[in-house]
């Protein structure tokens, strides 16, 4: 096992059970935190655990950092251990469906530790269940590992004021997930303000997929690569609401073969925090 993307339900099917292999259910829903863990107590992969966005790839208590800001990455750690996750191990991540809510959040924080064998489940548990893939509501006793032996590469994310400080540059580095609706700022059903940062494009994370999984890493690739142009992958900035759906483009990205893009993980509820920060609407 080498997946470092994504993965397809038929393929994983084959490796469970494997000795390396580590599952986590990172299913969750935004306007009802406690769903996704209600959901897995119900029926999950088996050998999975439960991630929780809010309680585990987030840190609520800090401000001005957005909805979603990033957890502690020592107190991540001692959770990953918790989980039995080791740098060893294949880690596959899987949400509801289509990986947005919030299995490439999880699979990014693992990348942010380096760790390279990390893979979402194209499709989700929907397309696990199309499959004919085996669930189980049995919580698995999983052995503890000690936390995981890394801290966050604070180098794969951009801060507001690095956003700020490029605003005077041609379009094409900053790239926003969320919905055309919302990045016009025509709907904000969330956030306080309306609106996107001014000069960037929206590339609403719904357009890498096609009914349901991830579009095939050529087609992904050439749309991308209109978007930037002359740009380099490595020279963008990815963003969303709150650092969520941002780490989804981040994955087509990956799987399209365009390395090294960052996340601002504040993204647009970290930047309205300050009310100095210019906001543009419309296209």
């Amino acid at each position: 096992m080498n997946w470092t993307t994504l993965v397809d339900a038929e393929t994983l099917a084959a490796a469970l059970g494997d000795p390396w292999l580590r599952l986590v259910d990172a299913r969750f829903a935004l306007m009802e935190p406690a769903a996704g863990r209600a959901a897995y107590a119900q029926s999950h992969l088996p050998g999975a655990v439960h991630a929780d966005l809010n309680e585990d790839l987030s840190d609520l208590g800090k401000t001005g950092e957005g909805r979603h800001p990033l957890p502690d990455d020592a107190r991540f750690a001692r959770r990953l251990g918790e989980w039995g996750i080791a740098p060893d191990h294949q880690v596959v991540v899987y949400d509801a469906a289509d990986g947005s809510m919030a299995a490439a959040r999880l699979w990014w924080l693992l990348k942010l530790l380096g760790h390279a064998r990390v893979a979402v489940l194209d499709g989700g548990l929907a397309a696990w269940r199309a499959a004919g893939g085996a669930e189980t509501a049995a919580i698995p006793d999983v052995p503890a590992a000690p936390a995981y032996p890394a801290r966050f590469d604070a180098r794969q994310c951009v801060g507001a004021d690095d956003v700020l400080a490029r605003l005077g540059e041609d379009s094409g580095w900053l790239f926003d997930a969320r919905a055309p609706e919302r990045f016009r700022g025509e709907v904000e059903p969330i956030d306080p303000v309306a609106g996107h940062v001014p000069g960037a494009l929206n590339r609403p994370f719904a357009a890498n997929l096609r009914d349901g999984r991830f579009k095939p890493a050529d087609e992904l690739r050439a749309e991308l690569s209109a978007l930037l142009g002359d740009r380099h992958a490595a020279d963008s900035v990815l963003m969303c609401g709150s650092g969520v759906t941002a780490c989804h483009l981040l994955l087509a990205f990956e799987h399209a073969g365009l390395r090294g893009a960052r996340v601002y993980p504040g993204s647009w509820s970290g930047w309205i925090a300050d009310p100095s920060r210019p906001v543009a609407r419309g296209d």
